[in-house]
């Protein structure tokens, strides 16, 4: 590849920040933490080798601002004072990255009631509506009180302040994918009648809020980021349209990228899996449905009113379609995610011209042939196929976080029960 590869050209953010190449390893929860919800010594060889991989920049997954309401039993928690060992850990997780010339952003985010049972049996939301998602996994949430919302503020803004403390390059606030900050967007979740709910200024006020006691917490020269739904992808849920007018308020508050994803766990649009979504109104093109990066074309609408750099993670696969979107001049930095639980190495391979595409093994993986495949016409099949898939690729990102190669002929039913029994014992070794 030559030097003229948008790729290979750096990205300067509006907080005077350059980031020295166009590829960043998207956020992917690792589920590696401790037993006291500390970063170990898996996140550093795990992020060893994805910094040596090339990325310019690489987020880790989501760190929780609150130990009651984690994603999973192995997230990472900054939440209230933390003790020198805990800080000792983070410095060590992004002095990694650091020192092989990248960065390293955590992003912080409150997984709200997409918290499971197995480590919330109540969870909150904005409002007391339950997950629609068959198998019992997740409690019906409570709704939060505005004391509560106001103390969530704060704990994004002390959980920025701890990641800049400890040599973080940067913070992304997670506002998508269903968790809590998306909930307050979505008014089929949202039904609040307070200053929290109802009109979308009021929806998007727990958002715009955060961003700002961030940026007072971490000053105007740390890069703050936003990671927003396009869309949830529901009938009645957060749209496109609303998804601008928020776009145009985050303008104003000076954020240094936007990342544009889409979907949440009722509609699991941002992993792309076959037999877990349900049918729902898409306004793209049919083109654009059948081609790789299936939030580009949102992404690209988006920059039309927006004033901060555009990130895009979701799809992406050839070098020829990441560097049009970079040359177009509307995406400043292509997201890649599950590609590189395989193949850390894939930024490098993009970056040096060894290879024209990342092997796209989600379309691939399935629990066997004809009926036993994705496209069963058996719905718990085809969610058995959608979990081994997701197992699948937390399975090989387990492997490089112990220091052994990845296992791309993985089988995805072992894979599965492997994954639910970790995770499961996890929970229950948990420190309260």
């Amino acid at each position: 590849m030559t030097e003229a590869s948008p790729l290979a050209s750096p990205l300067e953010l509006p907080c005077g920040v350059t980031l020295p190449n166009r590829i960043a390893k998207a956020a992917m929860t690792e589920g590696i933490a401790d037993d006291r919800n500390r970063a170990t010594d898996g996140h550093v060889t795990l992020y060893r080798r994805w910094a040596e991989g090339g990325a310019g920049m690489l987020l880790t997954g989501n760190v929780q601002v609150d130990r009651r309401y984690l994603e999973r039993p192995g997230n990472v928690v900054v939440d209230g004072p933390q003790d020198d060992e805990q800080l000792r850990r983070l410095e060590a997780w992004a002095g990694v990255v650091r020192e092989l010339g990248s960065t390293l952003w955590m992003q912080i985010s409150h997984a709200g009631r997409q918290s499971p049972k197995i480590v919330a049996t109540e969870p909150v939301a904005p409002s007391a509506i339950a997950l629609g998602l068959p198998g019992g996994q997740f409690g019906k949430p409570r709704a939060l009180e505005g004391a509560e919302i106001e103390e969530i503020i704060e704990r994004f803004a002390h959980a920025a302040s701890v990641a800049r403390e400890t040599g973080f390059g940067g913070v992304q606030v997670h506002a998508a994918h269903g968790y809590l900050i998306s909930e307050f967007l979505n008014p089929r979740v949202n039904r609040r009648d307070d200053a929290w709910g109802g009109s979308l200024e009021n929806r998007a006020r727990l958002l715009l809020r955060i961003v700002d006691a961030v940026r007072a917490a971490v000053g105007a020269q740390f890069p703050v980021a936003v990671k927003l739904n396009s869309s949830d992808f529901q009938k009645g849920g957060f749209s496109f349209d609303e998804c601008l007018q928020v776009v145009n308020w985050l303008n104003a508050t000076g954020i240094d990228l936007l990342e544009i994803s889409g979907g949440s766990y009722e509609q699991p649009r941002m992993m792309d899996l076959k037999g877990l979504e349900k049918p729902v109104e898409d306004r793209r093109r049919e083109s654009t449905r059948k081609r790789e990066a299936y939030f580009l074309e949102y992404a690209e609408r988006v920059a039309e009113v927006a004033t901060m750099p555009l990130m895009v993670t979701g799809g992406f696969r050839s070098r020829a379609v990441m560097e049009e979107a970079i040359a177009g001049g509307k995406i400043g930095l292509i997201g890649i995610g599950r590609p590189l639980c395989v193949d850390p190495a894939g930024p490098r391979e993009l970056l040096e011209g060894t290879t024209e595409r990342l092997p796209a093994w989600e379309k691939e993986l399935a629990l066997g042939p004809g009926f036993l495949g994705p496209n069963s016409r058996f719905d718990l099949v085809k969610a058995l196929n959608g979990f081994g898939s997701m197992a699948f690729f937390y399975e090989n990102l387990i492997r490089v976080s112990h220091g052994r190669e990845t296992d791309p002929r993985m089988r995805l039913l072992p894979a599965l029960v492997r994954h639910q029994f970790k995770e499961n014992r996890k929970a229950k070794a948990l420190v309260r």
